[in-house]
């Protein structure tokens, strides 16, 4: 006789629905009430673990009508979006320890497997970039989350149709450094280039191309968000940081840096704060730092010079 309530979706813990059974101990009456079933006269506990029976179906994307019944939501760092099936060598489902000649039929099957992964050349294509993508983002001490808009970024390089005639290595390159370049977070090209398998100019190829065909919305640099990363190597006191801040901000209000590199109007905000507060800093070791010349380091310092004087 059934001694608890079926629930049909999820278990609810403030239902309160008594029900009438026997009890096997005294013949008493059996109540259901909220997470317990109980004998109402002798107080002896038949059942403490309902079982949650989950919902009909899960769906892992908002605003949307799919029921579809999967586990882990789909992802665009991999080629098939994370619905890979991989076969095991070692052990069963149960973790039972398998055969030696099971061991050798799941090896031909993973050989196997391999080889039928992927449907197409661009599949394959898509598969090595991904994994490109992936390299690149865990030199950089990248987010996951950039490493998914860098995946989606080349999706649609590919489906526009301009990997043709240029480096898979190029264009992942290009998206990572575009990925950046949207987030509003500063990796410059030869920090992108340093890691990537193709040298700088392939990189900053790669990017004009995504950004040229695609429109990719990137915000422009400026001399704020290179002057962290100058005061970090260089080890500069708090005042000429402070110093050298207000003069960046000082340069992009009275538009000085409209046609300048943002790394010399840095390197030039660094030096004159750093002359103003006996920071003991030489130029040729700011322009080192920042990637630029001394002559262009000393034309930004004369600029800021005359506007702040």
């Amino acid at each position: 006789m059934q001694t608890r309530t079926i629930y049909d979706r999820t278990f609810d813990e403030e239902a309160q629905e008594p029900e009438q059974a026997d009890c096997p101990d005294c013949g008493g009456r059996v109540t259901t009430t909220g997470h317990e079933t109980v004998c109402d006269d002798c107080r002896l506990v038949l059942d403490a673990s309902p079982i949650d029976h989950g919902p009909d179906w899960r769906n892992f994307e908002d605003g949307t009508e799919n029921k579809s019944r999967t586990g882990a939501p789909v992802t665009q760092t991999r080629h098939d979006r994370g619905l890979s099936t991989e076969i095991g060598s070692r052990r069963d489902a149960n973790g039972n320890t398998l055969s030696g000649r099971k061991q050798r039929q799941m090896s031909r099957l993973r050989m196997r497997h391999s080889r039928a992964q992927f449907s197409s050349k661009c599949e394959r294509n898509l598969a090595t970039a991904c994994t490109e993508i992936a390299r690149l983002v865990s030199a950089l001490d990248l987010t996951q989350g950039l490493r998914e808009r860098a995946s989606t970024l080349f999706r649609k390089a590919q489906k526009a149709d301009l990997l043709k005639g240029r480096s898979i290595e190029a264009l992942a390159a290009g998206s990572v450094y575009g990925a950046c370049r949207t987030d509003g977070l500063l990796r410059t090209i030869e920090e992108v280039a340093d890691v990537a398998r193709c040298d700088r100019g392939k990189v900053l190829l790669g990017y004009r191309v995504l950004n040229t065909e695609l429109g990719i919305a990137s915000r422009p640099i400026s001399p704020g968000d290179i002057l962290p990363r100058l005061f970090t190597e260089l080890d500069v006191s708090p005042a000429i940081r402070s110093r050298a801040a207000d003069l960046a901000q000082c340069a992009r209000e009275e538009g000085l840096i409209s046609g300048r590199s943002p790394s010399g109007v840095a390197a030039g905000c660094l030096y004159l704060a750093s002359e103003e507060h006996g920071g003991g800093l030489i130029q040729e070791e700011i322009a080192a730092v920042a990637d630029v010349t001394p002559v262009t380091l000393r034309e930004r310092y004369q600029e800021l010079q005359k506007q702040s004087g």
